[in-house]
């Protein structure tokens, strides 16, 4: 048995700590001296180390109390519910400093004119007489034709928002279609960035098929990469969660269908989810 001055002293916690975790009935003593000084057995102090953990957690008291009082009570599902709700918040705060970061050089000089037909029709077009024609063979097979695939593309970039965040990522809108204009020149970094999407894809099934949710939110960041390296930008977050909300939506169903056959049933959905998850929505 230890005194309340030895658990005190083993811990760092101090005296009137412990006295109040006795009041509010976290930590009773294992026995009191006929003196009225509290005693610890190792089972009180292993109960301790449990309540000192969650506190590093920054979760509250009366939450801790709850969740060691709880007769289900599981030390590793508990940790499991708290790393995803710090993850959660973790993945907010970080992709908001992103988009920070993107645009906080350029805020003085930010020109929100949007994109126009024109500008759109180019970009598509430049962007399909680069596909290769095995790469154009897997957009046949996935969206159907070269034209529902020049569609979709063209749909996301007539979006006012989807168009309207690009163009405050590159501060303007002559920044913008440059730097478009040069990925497409790069017809290697092109096909390769449509084979690793096409590799995330796989991986999505993958994480689907053995419930991996580490291996999902991976996936989402390595989707992440290849647009941003696709389109020239530093922070990918508008378009996938653009994408997130297409697919739970199911706003293309013939994508969603086409989707789902080649990558595994309900593969969009999954995907959708995933997405809005690493980004906190």
């Amino acid at each position: 048995m230890k005194t309340v001055k030895d658990v005190s002293d083993i811990t760092g916690i101090s005296i009137r700590t412990l006295r109040y975790y006795d009041e509010i009935g976290l930590l009773k003593p294992t026995q009191l001296t006929e003196t009225g000084y509290r005693l610890y057995d190792n089972e009180a102090l292993a109960r301790l180390q449990e309540i000192m953990f969650f506190k590093e957690l920054e979760i509250p008291l009366s939450d801790i109390k709850i969740i060691l009082e709880n007769p289900n009570y599981n030390r590793k599902q508990a940790l499991l519910n708290q790393k995803s709700l710090l993850e959660q918040k973790r993945n907010h705060i970080n992709r908001t400093i992103e988009l920070i970061e993107n645009v906080i050089d350029e805020v003085d000089n930010m020109n929100f004119e949007l994109l126009n037909d024109e500008d759109i029709k180019m970009i598509v077009d430049h962007s399909i007489s680069l596909i290769q024609s095995d790469t154009l063979e897997k957009i046949v097979q996935q969206f159907g034709s070269v034209e529902a695939y020049r569609n979709l593309l063209e749909k996301n970039l007539k979006d006012e928002k989807m168009s309207s965040h690009l163009i405050k990522m590159y501060g303007s809108k002559d920044k913008a279609l440059e730097a478009m204009s040069k990925e497409t020149d790069n017809r290697a970094c092109f096909e390769e960035q449509q084979i690793e999407i096409d590799e995330t894809y796989k991986q999505f099934a993958l994480a689907k098929q053995k419930n991996n949710f580490d291996l999902a939110q991976n996936a989402v960041k390595r989707l992440s990469e290849s647009y941003k390296k696709m389109f020239k930008i530093d922070n990918a977050r508008y378009l996938l969660l653009k994408i997130a909300k297409d697919y739970l939506d199911n706003s293309n169903p013939v994508l969603t269908k086409l989707t789902d056959k080649q990558y595994g049933d309900g593969i969009t959905q999954y995907i959708g989810h995933a997405i809005r998850y690493y980004y906190g929505v």
